[in-house]
C-alpha cells in the first residue's frame, strides 16, 4: 500500500524559517527566530525566559541528540508544551494535527531548523511531532519542556515513524 503524501507550500516565514504547510500553520504551533548576541568573545543564544509570552511554567530542560538521516518521530504529548531549539546540526521537524477538535485537524506542517538558522518551535500538547537529522553531523536538540517528564506516569505516546495513516514522508527530496 502506497501511502499518500501531501503537498506542503509556505505558510509562514520568519527571517529565513519557513514552516511549510498542507493547509495552514496548525492551531497552537510557532515559530520565532531566537535571539543570538555575537562579540569577538563568542554567542550568547537566548531560548526562552520567564517574561515570554509562550513560557507556560518550568518542568525541564534536557537535551537529545540524532546521527545523520535518522528519524525521530512520531511523538506526541497530552500535557506537555515542547520548545525546540537546536545547538548543533540541522533537523527537519514533521508536525501532524490528529486533534479532532482543532480547527487545523489533519494538517501537516514541515520546518528546518538548525545552528544556522536558530528560532525556538513551540509545540502544543496533541500534535504529532519528529525530526530527522538532515545534516552531516550530528544534531543536538535542546527541549524546554512545560512538565517534568513522570517516570512512573510517562505523558508521552509514540506513533511508528512511517506509518501511512500520516500524510509525510520523511525521505530526502533531491533536485
Amino acid at each position: 500500500m502506497t501511502k499518500e503524501v501531501v503537498p506542503l507550500k509556505a505558510a509562514f516565514a520568519d527571517d529565513g524559517l519557513i514552516i511549510r504547510s498542507s493547509g495552514e500553520v496548525i492551531d497552537g504551533v510557532a515559530v520565532r527566530r531566537a535571539r543570538v548576541i555575537c562579540d569577538e568573545r563568542g554567542r550568547l543564544g537566548e531560548i526562552m525566559r520567564a517574561d515570554d509570552p509562550w513560557f507556560e511554567k518550568f518542568g525541564q530542560a534536557y537535551f537529545t541528540t540524532t546521527y545523520p538521516g535518522v528519524v525521530k518521530a512520531w511523538h506526541y504529548h497530552t500535557r506537555q508544551t515542547d520548545h525546540f531549539y537546536i545547538l548543533r546540526g540541522t533537523v527537519k521537524v514533521g508536525l501532524y494535527d490528529e486533534r479532532k477538535d482543532s480547527p487545523t485537524s489533519g494538517t501537516v506542517n514541515e520546518i528546518y531548523l538548525s545552528e544556522h538558522s536558530p528560532g525556538l518551535l513551540r509545540i502544543p500538547p496533541g500534535v504529532l511531532h519528529g525530526w530527522m537529522c538532515v545534516g552531516q553531523t550530528e544534531a543536538y536538540v535542546v527541549n524546554t519542556v512545560s512538565e517534568m517528564y513522570n517516570y512512573d506516569d510517562p505523558d508521552e505516546f509514540r506513533v511508528d515513524p512511517h506509518d501511512t495513516n500520516i500524510p509525510y514522508d520523511w525521505t530526502r527530496k533531491d533536485g
